[in-house]
């Protein structure tokens, strides 16, 4: 049976695990890495990356080389931090993802309180100067934010097809109608406490999802057996080992 410290000293090692750092640029469909870097990836410029930050989150991004960035770090806008729910000095782990397809369509929504007071057409003004001639990848449940007319406004990609990402191509047909976002449901989206937050109780964690998650998931598999699910679990532990979280 493997040690678990050992697994973690090992996955430390993966050349894809890279500190965030924040982008020189702010552009919300591109990540920078050093030419080194990407060539032990064995990345190109303008290559299409899968991102994988915590609680589960990824994106997909343009990957371009900087040779101010270190070679164990990647840098990225704070908008495709919040997507990822990374944090400067964060790791995330980065794939190649080369066969990302067109769109055919894609629904985006504004965030309520970036457009208060704003008038005139949001595709026109903001989204279609955005998109047009830029082949910019996008995925379900990304937020982006879009400068023009001295005016911030930020979206959210609430659908695409197809799922869950694609690349917005001439062709792709956006649509922007519905009642906006409000920020009170996004942020309580992006509050929402996951495993991922909760570290270096790996074994506590995988039982207790056993013990929780399996009967609630798969209730035929105890009547299968004949084995009553447990009714409850009880947590121990000294302050600050995780029982609240």
């Amino acid at each position: 049976m493997s040690d678990p410290s050992l697994d973690i000293l090992k996955a430390k090692k993966k050349p894809n695990r890279l500190i965030v750092e924040d982008s020189t640029q702010d552009d919300n469909s591109v990540i920078s890495l050093h030419p080194d870097k990407m060539e032990e990836l064995e990345l190109f410029r303008g290559d299409t990356v899968l991102l994988r930050g915590k609680r589960r989150k990824d994106t997909v991004c343009i990957v371009l080389s900087d040779d101010t960035v270190e070679g164990g770090r990647i840098r990225m806008n704070k908008c495709v931090r919040t997507n990822l729910r990374v944090r400067l000095g964060d790791v995330v782990t980065v794939h190649p993802c080369p066969d990302v397809p067109y769109g055919s369509r894609i629904h985006v929504l504004p965030i309520d309180d970036t457009i208060e007071g704003l008038t005139g057409n949001l595709f026109e003004s903001f989204l279609k100067p955005y998109f047009v001639e830029a082949y910019r990848p996008v995925r379900k449940g990304d937020l982006f934010i879009v400068r023009g007319n001295m005016r911030a406004v930020e979206f959210k990609v609430v659908e695409v097809d197809p799922e869950p990402f694609c690349i917005v191509a001439p062709d792709t047909t956006i649509h922007c109608e519905g009642e906006p976002i409000k920020r009170e449901d996004e942020e309580q989206a992006l509050n929402a406490v996951g495993y991922d937050d909760i570290g270096g109780v790996r074994k506590q964690l995988a039982q207790i999802r056993e013990l929780c998650e399996l009967p609630l998931r798969h209730p035929q598999l105890f009547k299968n057996i004949g084995v009553k699910p447990p009714r409850g679990i009880l947590l121990f532990g000294p302050p600050g080992s995780g029982k609240t979280l």
